[in-house]
Protein backbone atom coordinates (compact mmCIF):
# COMPACT_ATOMS: atom_id res chain seq x y z
CA UNK A 1 0.00 0.00 0.00
CA UNK A 2 1.13 3.55 -0.66
CA UNK A 3 2.77 5.70 1.99
CA UNK A 4 -0.22 8.05 1.95
CA UNK A 5 -3.83 6.91 1.77
CA UNK A 6 -6.65 9.35 1.11
CA UNK A 7 -10.17 8.54 2.31
CA UNK A 8 -13.65 9.77 1.59
CA UNK A 9 -16.31 8.73 4.08
CA UNK A 10 -19.98 8.48 3.18
CA UNK A 11 -22.44 8.37 6.08
CA UNK A 12 -25.70 6.90 4.84
CA UNK A 13 -29.07 5.93 6.31
CA UNK A 14 -31.35 3.27 4.98
CA UNK A 15 -34.87 4.03 3.93
CA UNK A 16 -37.08 3.76 7.03
CA UNK A 17 -39.30 1.13 5.40
CA UNK A 18 -36.39 -1.30 4.88
CA UNK A 19 -35.19 -3.66 7.60
CA UNK A 20 -31.55 -3.68 8.65
CA UNK A 21 -31.11 -7.18 7.23
CA UNK A 22 -32.71 -6.29 3.87
CA UNK A 23 -30.64 -3.11 3.70
CA UNK A 24 -27.35 -4.93 4.24
CA UNK A 25 -28.25 -7.71 1.85
CA UNK A 26 -29.27 -5.32 -0.94
CA UNK A 27 -26.18 -3.16 -0.44
CA UNK A 28 -23.82 -6.14 -0.67
CA UNK A 29 -25.58 -8.10 -3.41
CA UNK A 30 -26.79 -5.28 -5.69
CA UNK A 31 -25.57 -1.78 -4.84
CA UNK A 32 -21.90 -2.48 -4.08
CA UNK A 33 -21.34 -4.39 -7.35
CA UNK A 34 -23.05 -1.56 -9.25
CA UNK A 35 -20.97 1.10 -7.48
CA UNK A 36 -17.79 -0.84 -8.27
CA UNK A 37 -18.44 -0.18 -11.97
CA UNK A 38 -18.00 3.54 -11.27
CA UNK A 39 -15.08 3.26 -8.84
CA UNK A 40 -12.08 3.83 -11.09
CA UNK A 41 -9.02 4.73 -9.03
CA UNK A 42 -10.47 3.50 -5.73
CA UNK A 43 -7.99 1.21 -3.96
CA UNK A 44 -10.43 -0.02 -1.28
CA UNK A 45 -14.22 0.14 -1.01
CA UNK A 46 -15.31 -0.69 2.53
CA UNK A 47 -18.77 -0.79 4.08
CA UNK A 48 -18.91 -0.53 7.86
CA UNK A 49 -22.39 -1.39 9.06
CA UNK A 50 -23.43 0.24 12.32
CA UNK A 51 -24.90 -1.80 15.16
CA UNK A 52 -26.26 0.82 17.60
CA UNK A 53 -25.33 0.46 21.24
CA UNK A 54 -27.00 2.30 24.13
CA UNK A 55 -25.51 5.51 25.48
CA UNK A 56 -24.47 4.95 29.14
CA UNK A 57 -26.39 8.00 30.39
CA UNK A 58 -29.40 8.32 28.09
CA UNK A 59 -29.75 4.77 26.77
CA UNK A 60 -30.31 6.26 23.33
CA UNK A 61 -28.56 6.04 20.00
CA UNK A 62 -30.03 8.63 17.70
CA UNK A 63 -29.39 10.23 14.32
CA UNK A 64 -26.63 7.88 13.26
CA UNK A 65 -26.00 6.34 9.85
CA UNK A 66 -26.73 2.71 9.09
CA UNK A 67 -23.45 2.42 7.19
CA UNK A 68 -20.20 4.29 6.86
CA UNK A 69 -18.77 3.67 3.42
CA UNK A 70 -15.07 4.32 2.92
CA UNK A 71 -13.47 5.04 -0.43
CA UNK A 72 -9.68 4.75 -0.22
CA UNK A 73 -7.25 6.22 -2.74
CA UNK A 74 -3.49 5.84 -3.10
CA UNK A 75 -3.31 8.67 -5.63
CA UNK A 76 -3.96 12.23 -4.39
CA UNK A 77 -5.02 13.53 -7.80
CA UNK A 78 -7.63 10.80 -8.21
CA UNK A 79 -8.83 11.37 -4.64
CA UNK A 80 -9.20 15.13 -5.17
CA UNK A 81 -10.96 14.61 -8.49
CA UNK A 82 -13.40 12.11 -6.99
CA UNK A 83 -14.07 14.36 -4.01
CA UNK A 84 -14.72 17.35 -6.28
CA UNK A 85 -17.07 15.24 -8.40
CA UNK A 86 -19.13 13.74 -5.57
CA UNK A 87 -19.50 17.06 -3.75
CA UNK A 88 -20.56 19.09 -6.79
CA UNK A 89 -22.25 16.65 -9.17
CA UNK A 90 -25.00 14.09 -9.08
CA UNK A 91 -24.04 10.48 -9.54
CA UNK A 92 -24.91 8.72 -12.81
CA UNK A 93 -28.65 8.04 -13.25
CA UNK A 94 -28.10 4.30 -12.79
CA UNK A 95 -26.58 4.89 -9.33
CA UNK A 96 -29.24 7.41 -8.28
CA UNK A 97 -32.07 5.09 -9.26
CA UNK A 98 -30.49 2.22 -7.33
CA UNK A 99 -29.85 4.44 -4.29
CA UNK A 100 -33.57 5.25 -4.19
CA UNK A 101 -34.20 1.54 -3.54
CA UNK A 102 -31.93 1.59 -0.52
CA UNK A 103 -31.07 4.94 1.06
CA UNK A 104 -32.66 8.02 2.53
CA UNK A 105 -30.73 10.16 0.05
CA UNK A 106 -31.52 13.40 1.95
CA UNK A 107 -29.53 12.06 4.92
CA UNK A 108 -26.26 11.50 2.99
CA UNK A 109 -23.20 13.08 4.55
CA UNK A 110 -19.73 13.23 3.01
CA UNK A 111 -16.47 13.81 4.89
CA UNK A 112 -12.75 13.33 4.55
CA UNK A 113 -10.43 12.31 7.36
CA UNK A 114 -6.99 13.01 8.68
CA UNK A 115 -5.83 10.02 10.69
CA UNK A 116 -3.55 9.87 13.67
CA UNK A 117 -2.76 6.63 15.43
CA UNK A 118 -1.47 6.10 18.96
CA UNK A 119 1.49 3.81 19.35
CA UNK A 120 0.79 1.28 22.10
CA UNK A 121 3.78 -0.91 21.34
CA UNK A 122 5.69 0.47 24.34
CA UNK A 123 2.74 0.50 26.72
Amino acid sequence: MADQTYKILLFMKRRPDISVEAFRDYYESKHAPLAEKYSSGVSRYIRRYIDPQPHPETGEFTDAPDVITELWFDNEETYRGTLAYITTSLMPDEIIEDEKNLFDRTAFRIATVVERESDFSNA
